[in-house]
């Protein structure tokens, strides 16, 4: 009897992590989504066609990445392709290190990890990391990956169409909305000082370099001195100290 209310015991935890699980992936997925809205009408924006747009929505499927693109492209025009094609690689390949992470979650079977990596993005990997057991990180990986690739790629048509049907979309400041849109994605990320450090001065050599660069370079100067602050770490320890005091 002891063995069997302890089996059921653990069946129910179980489908309470499932539960939850299940609440937070679509609780993630249809907010995330929703930024389609946004991305469909700025890409339009910058220059992109509506079925463009949604291409990048279907294959590249990274939300930061695809801001960081337009966002260049409505500054440099298709001159600034190459910078915005390095760009949006640069600021991409952290999905590979979330892949090292979910690995064991995703298991075996090269099908299932090519799927996987399509859906390898910041919400899955979070909604997954945070659930209590591996039966449920399963669950909220790929039930959020999967609402937000479907929401997004929707929301993406939607919001393409959107601009589309606005025509010049610099009437209304779209042409210079997709900068503010990346920024507004990227500033609730940036919680400790070493990644504000990085970010500013990121910022402030792309400031500085943009009148006198060509379209696109300043953006590629600015993820070098990035990776060179970043990787310094300069900031690290005492942001580390201050965040977390000895007792």
């Amino acid at each position: 009897m002891g063995r069997e209310a302890t089996d059921v015991a653990h069946h129910d935890l179980e489908s309470a992590a499932k539960a939850e699980a299940v609440r937070d992936s679509f609780a993630v997925g249809i907010a995330t989504a929703a930024y389609g809205v946004s991305f469909g009408a700025l890409a339009v924006a910058s220059g992109l066609d509506v079925w463009q747009a949604c291409a990048l929505s279907l294959v590249m499927f990274s939300g930061g990445s695809q801001f960081a693109l337009i966002g260049v492209l409505a500054g440099g025009g298709t001159a600034a392709w190459p910078a915005a094609v390095a760009g949006s690689t640069l600021l991409g390949a952290r999905n590979g290190i979330y892949g090292i992470r979910t690995s064991p979650i995703v298991g075996r079977g090269w099908l299932k990890r090519i799927a996987a990596a399509w859906i390898t993005i910041d919400e899955s990997t979070a909604v997954a990391l945070a659930q209590p057991t591996p039966a449920a990180r399963r669950v909220g990986f790929w039930l959020t990956g999967i609402v937000v690739f479907a929401g997004w790629n929707l929301t993406t048509l939607t919001g393409a169409l959107i601009g589309d049907a606005l025509g010049d979309t610099s009437r209304y400041g779209l042409d210079a909305a997709a900068a503010a849109a990346f920024v507004g994605l990227l500033w609730p990320r940036l919680k400790r000082l070493q990644a504000r450090a990085v970010a500013v001065a990121a910022g402030v050599v792309a400031a500085l370099l943009t009148p006198v660069l060509m379209p696109g370079l300043p953006v590629l100067v600015a993820a070098g001195v990035a990776v060179v602050v970043g990787l310094t770490n300069w900031l690290g320890r005492t942001d580390e100290l201050v965040a977390e005091p000895r007792s």
